[in-house]
């Protein structure tokens, strides 16, 4: 059962989504202001996390970073009634995973949850052997691509799913530069062109978990006025 968790303060809009999207395979909870859906977020696990941008109470982006900031990473769908494309790149920078500009189509939410929700289930019939998504090894860390888990020294590390999506891409082509932009298509697509402060963000967020000194990276390595690439060392 996939637990969807709505923070949206429209009552009319949270029961728009919970109608489109609740089956006999997912189930919706909806919180109608940021202070109940911070602690609802918090305290138990959901497969996705709906949050609006503007709510009463806490706001969505500061829901969106404390929660990051407690290493809690449950894939977020940001809406937003805003047209700025500041509220946009706030929203990715803080660690949401998506967005959607209200108003908005059912279809155009039900393929963006889709799509959030496939990334996150581990398809094991679809797997036929360890060599389609092999663990790497990388010094201290291993990276074990069908269980989306990392480890490092031993110990698991709590990455986003893009952060984790970020890390399989650089450690699969070791020593390959990408640029803010190729990151951008490849781990966001093409409709975020023009958000590559969004790559950075991410970037420092994943070295802050990996890297002893994030500072003097050893895992993702800048390529000064291209982009990152993994270490090849």
């Amino acid at each position: 059962m996939v637990q969807i968790l709505v923070v949206e303060d429209d009552v009319h809009i949270a029961e728009l989504v919970t109608i489109n999207l609740e089956d006999d395979q997912t189930a919706l909870k909806s919180c109608y202001n940021g202070n109940e859906g911070f602690i609802e977020a918090s305290t138990n696990a959901y497969d996705l996390i709906i949050l609006d941008l503007m709510l009463p109470g806490k706001k969505g982006l500061d829901i969106c970073r404390e929660l990051r900031a407690s290493n809690i990473n449950t894939p977020i769908l940001m809406l937003t009634s805003k047209s700025d494309e500041i509220d946009k790149i706030l929203g990715l920078e803080t660690g949401a995973d998506d967005y959607i500009t209200k108003p908005f189509s059912i279809r155009e939410l039900q393929a963006r949850v889709k799509a959030i929700i496939r990334r996150q289930t581990l398809d094991t019939k679809t797997a036929t052997s360890e060599e389609d998504l092999p663990v790497l090894t990388r010094k201290e860390l291993v990276i074990n691509q069908e269980m989306r888990k990392v480890e490092l020294e031993g110990q698991r590390l709590n990455l986003t799913p893009k952060e984790f999506e970020l890390l399989c891409l650089l450690a699969n082509n070791v020593g390959k530069t990408y640029s803010r932009a190729q990151l951008l298509h490849r781990i966001w697509g093409y409709e975020f062109e023009g958000y590559e402060h969004t790559v950075n963000s991410h970037i420092n967020r994943l070295r802050a978990k990996i890297e002893q000194d994030p500072g003097n990276p050893e895992y993702i390595l800048t390529t000064w006025g291209v982009g990152y690439r993994f270490s090849e060392s």
